[in-house]
């Protein structure tokens, strides 16, 4: 029975093969998302063992944070910028759960693992409505999967529906963001150790309004995590 199982896998293989999300080479049998050489090859930043990396010097003087992270370094035109286009814009799901089950792995052992809840830096409900998901979701339930720790997907609330900021300069990010969110549970985190995610961080300027809503709940800790970080 096992015999004709993975005969048949081969044979849906050979005709709806699978590609790999960063090289888009047909993939093999025992390869998921990536192939065997993306994936020896990824970008990682190993900032989760770097206390005063790069990404969290971009909080430094904003909001505190018990540390801060990034599992790649993000080029704009490379092969791996496809995996976060195709999360974000194409509905691949799974390559969201992927990056978020490696971020997971690489925060255990380390200060982030003490966080007790995850948050997720939520979408505006017109866009949530468009695109039919928010990929911040996605890879913490990824994190989730790894470390066990309860994502928490409602505690913020976008209360604007900002344009997009992917062309905008660091001032006008951070205008773009003052004051769009509101920490609507605030009894959720209160006292715990939070841990906020998001797909992609280049400024900070979300990822401080968000992390500044979460700190107005009595007693918190922030911790943030992202896919990515543009270098």
């Amino acid at each position: 029975m096992l015999l004709v199982r993975k005969y048949l896998e081969g044979l849906v293989s050979l005709f709806y093969p699978d590609f790999c999300l960063a090289c888009n080479t047909s993939l093999l049998g025992n390869e998921t998302i990536l192939c065997t050489f993306c994936r020896h090859t990824l970008p990682v930043t190993g900032f989760h063992n770097s206390p005063g990396n790069p990404v969290e010097k971009l909080f430094w003087g904003r909001i505190p944070v018990v540390g801060a992270t990034s599992l790649l370094f993000f080029e704009k035109g490379s092969k791996y910028q496809s995996l976060i286009h195709q999360l974000k814009y194409y509905g691949k799901k799974e390559a969201g759960k992927f990056l978020g089950r490696l971020l997971g792995a690489s925060l255990q052992d380390t200060s982030f693992n003490d966080a007790e809840v995850i948050v997720t830096v939520p979408l505006h409900k017109a866009k949530l409505r468009r695109r039919g998901f928010n990929q911040s979701d996605v890879i913490a339930q990824g994190i989730s999967e790894i470390t066990g720790k309860p994502v928490l997907s409602n505690v913020l609330r976008r209360k604007t529906n900002t344009k997009s900021q992917t062309r905008q300069k660091r001032y006008d990010r951070w205008k773009n963001v003052e004051g769009i969110f509101e920490c609507s549970k605030p009894d959720l985190i209160k006292g715990k150790h939070v841990l906020l995610v998001d797909d992609v961080v280049t400024t900070g300027a979300t990822l401080e309004a968000a992390g500044g809503r979460i700190l107005e709940a009595d007693g918190v800790r922030l911790s943030i995590a992202t896919a990515a970080f543009v270098n």
